[in-house]
């Protein structure tokens, strides 16, 4: 993470180049990415990506609060994650979210801003709207990845920056797409991404004088629950899981010099490239480009 050299608990990390042998084991991967007594908040995860990405920093050492909407399940909650049931949409339970964090802990080092609220109703009236022309889209579903989505990742940053600002270190990671760069799905879809990506690129800027980081993180097609239940109609052999998202924060968090990377656009295949490790399963997925998608 962001630091000084003298910070207790934190020494230096040679971030590996793309020519380093990649077939690192686990092990030795979570010797790398050391997060013991980094703070990290992830939205929206009780489910799906940002579960993953939990999960993951959590095995890694950092104590992890994560927020959502469901009530999530106990039993499967992983150990060192606390969860804070928050609808994102409600100013009110977002402030109490981030003053619990600050009243358990000395400050947030990690967020992870992966809320999203646009993929509810695809089917209206028996209709699958998500690929309808802009004219013919229900008004409801721009305001729902707006308030979910993009204006979720702005209040939670702000929260979340004040303590970084004020310890000079921490990262912000919002999950996007590469719907901010091409035609995907439906014009509010490409055009919250693409806010999400400018908001990243304009926070990064205010924040890289106070040595605090913000990156957006494009994930390729992820084996959510939601996925698997589509899974025979889907091309999966470049899938990724959850929990390789999670080992991109992990690794961007773990560098020290992560600055570098600040107000970019980072896809999380490229990430395992660069940083040396593979997904849950030994296979290393292919980055998309934009030619992919």
């Amino acid at each position: 993470m962001l630091c000084s050299p003298g910070r207790a608990g934190c020494h230096s990390r040679r971030r590996l180049s793309r020519d380093s042998p990649r077939e690192l084991s686990s092990f030795i991967f979570l010797a790398m990415s050391d997060l013991h007594g980094q703070v990290a908040v992830v939205t929206g995860a009780t489910f799906g990506v940002g579960r993953g990405i939990a999960t993951v920093l959590a095995e890694h050492g950092a104590r992890v609060f994560v927020t959502g909407r469901s009530e999530p399940d106990s039993q499967a909650t992983p150990a060192g994650v606390t969860s804070i049931r928050c609808d994102h949409r409600d100013d009110d339970q977002v402030t109490a979210a981030f003053a619990r964090v600050a009243g358990d802990t000395a400050g947030i080092d990690i967020l992870v801003n992966n809320v999203w609220g646009g993929y509810e109703q695809m089917m209206e009236d028996g209709e699958f709207t998500w690929m309808k022309p802009f004219w013919e889209q229900p008004l409801w579903r721009w305001d729902a990845m707006f308030a979910a989505g993009v204006r979720a990742h702005y209040h939670a940053s702000r929260l979340a920056a004040r303590s970084m600002v004020a310890r000079r270190r921490g990262l912000i990671c919002s999950i996007s797409h590469w719907a901010a760069q091409k035609h995907s799905g439906n014009v509010a879809y490409g055009v919250s991404k693409a806010a999400t990506d400018k908001m990243v690129a304009d926070m990064a800027f205010e924040l890289r004088p106070h040595n605090v980081a913000a990156v957006s993180l494009y994930p390729g097609m992820v084996r959510t629950e939601k996925v698997m239940e589509a899974a025979a109609w889907l091309d999966l052999s470049n899938s990724e899981s959850p929990e390789f998202i999670g080992r991109a924060v992990a690794a961007l968090a773990a560098d020290v010099d992560v600055l570098r990377l600040s107000g970019q656009v980072l896809v999380a295949a490229r990430i395992a490239e660069d940083y040396g490790f593979t997904d849950i399963d030994g296979r290393q997925p292919r980055p998309l480009t934009l030619a992919d998608v």
